[in-house]
């Protein structure tokens, strides 16, 4: 299996790994087929379980990398650190200038009266789920391919959920299940678009590497805390949606330690 995966071109592999985690949100999406609606605790338990598994993908398979590619010591802290907060504030940036909507907190960004909501919820998740495929991509592209593996599982398991909630909010929207289906899946099908360029920038300059992993690293825990972790939080089910938490961070623990 080694050697077949090692055949294929990192930066092909990247853009591969990405695009089957980024069809996960599909996947997830599916069981729209058979019910429309889904408790609010029980969506609150989910968007912490893709949290959980986001925290632990940045934390052993992003940072800990990046760290190890740096060389390990004071200058790998600083620059793991600085890529950490410019991949942060590139997703702040991108959050505030970018007109969108969320399900819960609603409009935010630049002004938006002239574009269609449905286009305000795919901006949305496009800024959430390209660092997730330039975290996998980045994976790929340091040539540890049981990293990048790892990394593509841990977010097509946090996709999935994802995936289901996002269908389930079209459809309270009144948007037909075939429609949901379609615009849940193309919410991840941004994720190539970043695995390829991850996987290509640090295949050709190997140097960038731990700047690419923090990056990755630093844009994702801006969305866990800035957008999964408040987002379920709003109901009144924060207990559920911690224990999510826990949860999904043991799972991707588990694979990072088995996989990898």
């Amino acid at each position: 299996m080694n050697d077949f995966f090692e055949s294929i071109p990192i930066p092909l592999l990247g853009l591969m790994a990405s695009f089957v985690a980024g069809c996960a949100t599909g996947v997830g999406a599916l069981p729209v087929v058979f019910f429309r609606r889904i408790s609010q605790r029980l969506q609150d338990v989910m968007m912490g379980f893709g949290a959980g598994v986001m925290l632990a993908a940045t934390s052993f398979s992003l940072i800990l990398p990046a760290i190890g590619a740096a060389g390990g010591g004071y200058i790998a802290a600083v620059t793991v650190s600085a890529g950490m907060f410019i991949g942060a504030i590139f997703l702040y940036l991108s959050d505030r200038y970018s007109p969108h909507e969320h399900f819960i907190k609603g409009p935010e960004g630049a002004d938006a009266k002239n574009l269609r909501r449905i286009w305000l919820f795919v901006i949305a998740i496009t800024l959430h789920n390209f660092p997730e495929g330039l975290a996998v991509g980045v994976g790929f592209g340091g040539g540890d391919i049981r990293n990048g593996i790892t990394l593509a599982i841990g977010i097509g398991l946090q996709n999935m959920p994802e995936g289901l909630v996002v269908a389930l909010a079209l459809i309270g929207e009144r948007y037909s299940v075939g429609r949901a289906l379609l615009i849940a899946l193309s919410t991840g099908l941004v994720e190539p678009v970043g695995g390829l360029l991850g996987a290509g920038v640090v295949t050709v300059s190997r140097p960038l590497l731990p700047w690419g992993l923090a990056f990755a690293a630093g844009a994702m825990l801006f969305v866990i805390s800035d957008e999964i972790i408040p987002e379920s939080h709003r109901k009144g089910f924060e207990k559920e949606a911690t224990f999510g938490v826990m949860v999904g961070f043991v799972v991707m623990m588990i694979l990072d330690v088995t996989l990898g």
